[in-house]
């Protein structure tokens, strides 16, 4: 069985009650095969969905870390303490909690990107500018990754 991967961009708007609806590509994925269950959490200036699956094998990863360093208790600090386990409704829409939406500073004007195996949820300016960062050095990407042979 291949992987199943989110692919592609979309512009959507969260309500007034802090709802998403998810788009119906992505939703498909998360209804047939994860029974409409996903992980929420923070990254650094945007949101991050996970599916049930790929959240606990990064808890298994995250487990073998050393708790005694200071930069593992700062990351799991960062990115755990945000995570929360969200069920999509009968709209295939999710609530994002307001903690949530003040970390990513998301407004009502949302991009979801699909990345794979995860899906991110950018508020419209900073995923603006994160483009045009990667527009402007695309360059520079394009050959350190082409090591990676891409």
């Amino acid at each position: 069985m291949s992987a199943i991967l989110f692919r592609g961009r979309f512009e959507h708007s969260i309500d007034d009650k802090g709802r998403l609806s998810i788009p119906a590509r992505f939703r498909e994925i998360i209804v047939d095969n994860h029974n409409g269950r996903i992980v929420l959490t923070n990254l650094p200036r945007c949101l991050v969905i996970y599916t049930p699956e790929e959240w606990e094998a990064i808890e298994a990863k995250a487990s073998n870390l050393s708790a005694l360093k200071s930069n593992v208790q700062a990351f799991l600090r960062y990115f755990y303490s945000g995570a929360t386990e969200c069920d999509l409704d009968r709209q295939g829409r999710i609530l994002i909690p307001p903690t949530l939406r003040n970390a990513a500073a998301l407004d009502r004007q949302v991009v979801l990107a699909g990345m794979l195996n995860k899906i991110e949820i950018w508020g419209q300016n900073q995923w603006n500018e994160e483009i045009q960062h990667a527009m402007d050095n695309f360059d520079q990407i394009s050959e350190e990754l082409s090591e990676f042979g891409l």
